[in-house]
């Protein structure tokens, strides 16, 4: 594994932000709401060709939620580009008054700022599909013209116990803290380990399989 030759952060990319944001706002894909600025999904043709998703069957405020955002976009689906400043948020000035960026807009941002308005190679994780790359997509192609990525990758998660493994349900380990333990494996078979599955299908982390990869090597 090599290092990158860059590394970039969205609180270094406000400007392309904001400027990706107008560009989409004078072009009819946002509009400004009570110092918010939202994507209107429905301007864009293509939405939900990545997911395979269809506008008409998602259902806004699921299990009878609705929150005072849901009350100020024009459609439920809208996602927010730009989020006005609240009280203990950190906060940059704009066209559209103190905020915040939204979480997709940063990548599509620093995409463009970084690598132009195409690359050939987006990847992530399977649960960024939607609605996060969805989102980039609609951004990025509504303002440029052109197509985001050539190929999208979309890697399977580490699944333990049943459950995919995540720090919010306290089964959550790193690279680094495996091979940091008194009883560390091989590096090299921990990339065995991994490679052993399909990139888009789950890795099932068991003690038992594991094991027979680490003393295999």
């Amino acid at each position: 594994m090599l290092e990158a030759d860059e590394y970039t952060y969205a609180t270094q990319t406000l400007d392309g932000i904001q400027r990706l944001i107008g560009e989409l706002e004078q072009q009819g894909y946002a509009y400004a709401a009570e110092g918010d600025v939202y994507y209107a999904v429905r301007k864009f043709d293509g939405y939900g060709k990545l997911s395979g998703r269809k506008l008409d069957d998602m259902q806004a405020g699921a299990g009878g939620r609705v929150s005072a955002e849901t009350t100020i976009k024009r459609d439920p689906a809208d996602f927010a580009l730009w989020k006005g400043a609240k009280a203990g948020e950190p906060f940059w000035e704009s066209p559209w008054g103190p905020g915040r960026p939204g979480w997709h807009i940063e990548c599509s941002a620093m995409i463009r700022d970084r690598l132009g308005d195409s690359i050939d190679i987006h990847v992530g994780g399977s649960d960024l599909v939607f609605p996060h790359h969805e989102n980039e997509i609609a951004q990025s192609e509504a303002a440029t013209g052109h197509p985001l990525a050539r190929y999208w990758l979309h890697n399977g998660m580490v699944n333990v116990g049943g459950e995919k493994m995540s720090k919010s349900l306290g089964n959550f380990t790193t690279i680094r803290h495996l091979l940091d333990a008194p009883d560390a494996p091989d590096p090299m078979a921990v990339r065995l380990f991994l490679m052993q599955g399909q990139y888009r299908k789950p890795v099932v982390f068991t003690v038992v399989a594991f094991a027979a990869v680490k003393f295999g090597w």
